[in-house]
């Protein structure tokens, strides 16, 4: 690889890696909507003219007027004037706006890139399918909104979660291909570390797996029940842990059975990552993949911290939302951890 290879190469991550800030930032928003009951505050989905909030106050009542005939505004907030569904309304219209910034952000220097011919045959794909899977994740958000306006003025717990996984497969590959193109193979870590790298990558699964139940959580509002630890209500399985029938619905319907099993994946998690990081230490590893690992060691514990904060606390609305970058932020560290640790 020559060296005009590699500046195009590292200009390129560098732009990957302000997308995949951007779609943290989204995450955190994301969390906020939620968290503030926002998230369904704009009834309409308009792809092109979303960019432009109600700028008079016809424009505000007739906006005002469509929320007024969701369940979320007949079942939970009768006594709202317009001033309040303003609060909600805009940061729901930030969420999408910056969705629609991302797509932006990312396209325009895609297409400098390819055009000034930077973007080498074997990138090209994977760039696109990035385009494409950002496409399909907005899509997913409205399909996910719309199950808050029909009868329940929440939304779908199933289609949250799905909404929430990709936006971490989504992140991940971005963020993948950004090392990628950023961290020499020749920097890779000991070509016997083989037992080492299964290890990792299973604990990268478990996190995603953690995640996911996380979505469930947060989509039944099980944070709000059972708000003390270790135990929950007194008992270490919940006595209605399998309440629903058939049994397997309680995985994914059950707020105790759902909130245990998010807590379970923690801890579990939270041992996996100690114990990986304490098996790493009998390898030799470059200096790069020895802060991979204290890095993921640090970040488990506070992110274990901030869950169990969250809970005690009966999720006020900025610990949920840190609670919800800490997971990313968790993935980041996994994800990095795996790449120092790829074959040469």
């Amino acid at each position: 690889m020559n060296d005009i290879e590699i500046r195009n190469d590292r200009q390129i991550a560098i732009w990957l890696l302000c997308v995949c800030a951007a779609i943290f930032i989204m995450l955190v928003v994301g969390g906020a909507t939620r968290l503030t009951h926002s998230g369904l505050s704009m009834v309409q989905w308009d792809p092109l003219m979303g960019w432009i909030p109600p700028l008079s106050e016809a424009r505000w009542m007739d906006s005002f007027q469509h929320y007024q005939q969701t369940p979320e505004f007949y079942k939970l907030n009768p006594d709202m004037d317009l001033a309040g569904y303003k609060k909600i309304f805009l940061l729901e219209y930030v969420h999408r706006v910056w969705g629609r910034l991302i797509g932006l952000v990312f396209l325009l220097p895609f297409l400098y890139f390819l055009l000034a011919g930077k973007v080498g045959r074997k990138l090209r794909p994977r760039l696109i399918i990035m385009f494409i899977l950002g496409g399909l994740q907005g899509l997913l958000g409205w399909y996910m909104v719309k199950s808050g306006l029909v009868d329940n003025p929440h939304v779908s717990q199933y289609r949250l979660t799905a909404h929430l996984t990709m936006a971490f497969i989504i992140y991940g590959f971005v963020f993948w291909v950004a090392l990628g193109l950023l961290l020499p193979l020749k920097d890779a870590a000991l070509e016997d570390a083989t037992p080492l790298r299964r290890l990792a990558l299973a604990v990268t699964g478990l996190i995603a797996v953690t995640v996911m139940a996380g979505g469930l959580v947060a989509g039944l509002r099980a944070g709000f029940a059972y708000n003390t630890f270790p135990l929950m209500d007194g008992h270490f399985i919940p006595g209605d842990y399998a309440m629903l029938t058939p049994f397997y619905l309680n995985f994914f319907e059950n707020i105790a059975a759902v909130q245990f099993d998010h807590r379970l994946l923690a801890e579990t998690t939270l041992l996996c990552v100690a114990g990986l990081w304490w098996y790493a230490r009998r390898f030799d590893l470059s200096k790069r993949a020895s802060l991979a690992f204290n890095l993921l060691l640090a970040m488990v514990l506070i992110q274990f911290a901030l869950g169990v904060s969250t809970l005690l606390l009966v999720v006020p609305a900025w610990l949920g939302v840190t609670h919800q970058a800490g997971a990313m932020l968790l993935f980041t560290a996994a994800l990095f951890t795996n790449h120092t640790l790829r074959r040469s």
